[in-house]
């Protein structure tokens, strides 16, 4: 069995600015490569879960965001950091263009994204790490059986319960590897 580090994208591997789907509006967040690396040197495979409604409500399609994907891995390539898998969820329940429009298991807080990742790549949840920087990204992990969840400070604001339903919280995904890989 595998051990894997989840990261949900915007807010954690990226500056959440809101619906990104360019290469030239995508900001890493400051040391992401650096502590990326040393989950990947500690035999974490890296597997990255992002809720994508942008595509549902229509303002970027697949495509665009396949796009983006391609070219996000190739800059963790060049920082000797392999990126496992990508998992997306084009989905929402309210708002959304009609083939986009329903409930469905795979947008957070659901687990969907994360068994999936579990069963490819035969990973120990017991083992494993989800960091996100919302509610949702813990509610998951919970769901999902991941042993330890962590949020991030990203310019979110959340309240007690979402400090509540984490084990860790750190201000970047740069901080979390002096926590945990010690």
């Amino acid at each position: 069995m595998n051990k894997a580090l989840f990261l949900d994208r915007d807010g954690v591997v990226n500056i959440d600015h809101g619906y990104v789907y360019e290469p030239d509006k995508f900001e890493f967040v400051p040391g992401v490569f650096t502590a990326c690396k040393a989950f990947v040197d500690a035999g974490f495979k890296l597997i990255i879960v992002t809720n994508q409604s942008g595509i549902g409500r229509g303002y970027y399609s697949e495509a665009d965001f396949h796009a983006l994907t391609q070219w996000m891995i190739a800059q963790f390539a060049a920082h000797q950091v392999t990126v496992t898998d990508v998992y997306f969820c084009p989905h929402h329940p309210k708002k959304a263009l009609p083939e986009y429009l329903k409930e469905c298991d795979c947008r957070k807080p659901a687990p969907g994204m994360l068994l999936q990742g579990i069963a490819e790549y035969h990973i120990d949840p017991t083992q494993s790490i989800m960091v996100g920087d919302k509610l949702s990204d813990m509610q998951a992990a919970t769901a999902a059986n991941i042993a330890t969840r962590v949020l991030v400070r990203s310019g979110q604001s959340f309240d007690e319960t979402a400090i509540a339903n984490a084990h860790h919280v750190c201000d970047s995904l740069a901080d979390l590897a002096e926590i945990l890989l010690k």
